[in-house]
């Protein structure tokens, strides 16, 4: 009762597509995939960034002060 079979599944998508048309579904999933393509970029970028902080961090040895 509760099987969820590959004619269901194929049923579905068939009704999804009459719904919506091919031209919606296909600009759904190109914006779904520069959302993610994005997001990635971004956590990369903090990554990167957090790096480049730890690697400019200079040994608190190595600091003069004037007095």
């Amino acid at each position: 009762m509760g099987e969820i079979s590959i004619t269901k599944l194929l049923v579905v998508a068939a009704l999804i597509v009459l719904v919506f048309g091919t031209k919606k579904l296909r600009t759904l999933g190109g914006d779904l995939g520069s959302a993610i393509k994005g997001f990635k970029k971004a956590m990369n970028d903090d990554d990167t960034s957090v790096k480049k902080s730890a690697e400019e961090d200079v040994p608190a040895d190595k600091i003069s002060h004037k007095e």
